[in-house]
């Protein structure tokens, strides 16, 4: 199969100069800013125009940072630019940070899921400049799990927090810059948004279908397998199951000491979910939950990307789980949120916690709501 030919936002920045031109300019970006060349977005527009300032998200500019670890402003050693944290205590840039800059630019990969905090950032970083008369500039990237499928409920407000912040799908189908179209919109930012397009890509196109080569958006994000996964499995961050963290299959591998996987296997495999298949596996953890002991459970095989549903696969599996060893199974709380279950901020909503759901009927319900959003996203399609 012939690979799409795709150029992202950096790599049309030539055709858009004058958006950039005798700007004082700062960039939030990560290792993905970069062009189709692998040249670091930092380094064309600190070479090509006046880049003044530097803003880093989770994971840090250069990619050196586990989830959730923090960082402070620092010197960005390559340019000698100061770097403020936007990942922490400053989750929206003050007044402070953004004072001496004309433009604030957005550069980062992000992966198409609601509970990834880099949309969250680009959300914080256009109020801040809505709030100080500054312009923003998405640099777009494809939407890695293509622009057509929407997946999952609908966030509840009172739920919000910084792994879910609007009420939007799990799987919203939109890439950042139609994304930022439609909270600038839709939630009043009304910021002076601009977007450089990408140029080749279509919304049926995944990451895959593409000549851009995959680099990890996240530590824990090592493939377009992994992040096609992530929707469903996600949720387990919420519970004291491992969802693979600490393995060479992040979102992939799913499991604990306490879980049959043989019996998880046949569960998962006698559903006949689309365009998916399990396999029973034993892992060791090198970080994070259960790090160091022999956990049990299954790893997720997408066989056919198009018709494979994550979050069905998520909320089955994790039913099961629960129901199957109510005498280990927990709930955990996150100090990061306030002590809140982590399960009730990343799902937006309390009822896979606190009601014995029927896992057909919860997802039926959800589809609704994802396709009253798919609808109401198609105004703010840039790309058909």
């Amino acid at each position: 199969m012939n690979k799409l030919k795709v150029l992202n936002g950096i790599d049309n920045i030539e055709k858009n100069i004058d958006l950039f031109k005798g700007k004082k300019l700062g960039l939030v970006t990560t290792p993905t800013g970069v062009n189709k060349n692998f040249e670091s977005t930092i380094d064309v527009l600190y070479k090509n125009f006046n880049l003044k300032y530097l803003y880093s998200p989770e994971h840090g500019i250069r990619g050196n940072l586990q989830a959730g670890a923090t960082v402070g402003t620092y010197i960005d050693e390559r340019t000698g630019l100061t770097v403020y944290s936007l990942y922490g205590e400053n989750k929206k840039p003050s007044k402070d940070m953004i004072e001496d800059i004309d433009t604030m630019v957005f550069d980062m990969q992000d992966i198409g899921s609601r509970y990834y905090t880099f949309i969250y950032t680009m959300a914080y970083c256009m109020e801040a400049c809505a709030e100080n008369n500054k312009e923003f500039i998405v640099l777009d990237r494809i939407n890695p799990l293509g622009g057509e499928v929407v997946e999952g409920n609908i966030l509840k407000s009172e739920y919000s927090s910084f792994v879910g912040l609007y009420p939007i799908p799990v799987r919203y189908g939109l890439t950042s810059g139609e994304l930022a179209l439609y909270i600038n919109k839709e939630f009043n930012i009304n910021c002076d948004l601009k977007i450089v397009k990408v140029q080749g890509w279509s919304r049926v196109q995944y990451a895959d279908d593409t000549d851009l080569l995959w680099i990890n958006p996240s530590p824990n994000m090592p493939s377009i397998e992994s992040a096609l996964i992530y929707n469903g499995t996600c949720l387990f961050e919420g519970t004291n199951l491992s969802e693979g963290r600490g393995t060479t299959k992040p979102f992939e591998f799913i499991g604990a000491p306490f879980v049959d996987g043989e019996k998880l296997c046949k569960y998962m495999e006698d559903l006949k979910l689309p365009g998916v298949k399990f396999r029973p596996i034993y892992f060791v953890p090198t970080f994070s939950k259960n790090v160091g002991e022999l956990c049990e459970g299954v790893q997720v095989h997408v066989t056919d990307k198009r018709q494979y549903r994550s979050v069905d696969v998520g909320i089955y599996m994790l039913h099961y789980i629960a129901n199957t060893y109510k005498d280990k199974f927990q709930w955990i709380t996150s100090e990061d949120f306030n002590n809140r279950h982590f399960i009730d901020l990343l799902a937006g909503t309390d009822e896979i916690r606190t009601t014995d759901f029927n896992p057909k009927d919860l997802l039926e319900k959800w589809h609704k709501e994802s396709e009253e959003f798919k609808n109401k996203k198609e105004a703010y399609h840039i790309y058909k």
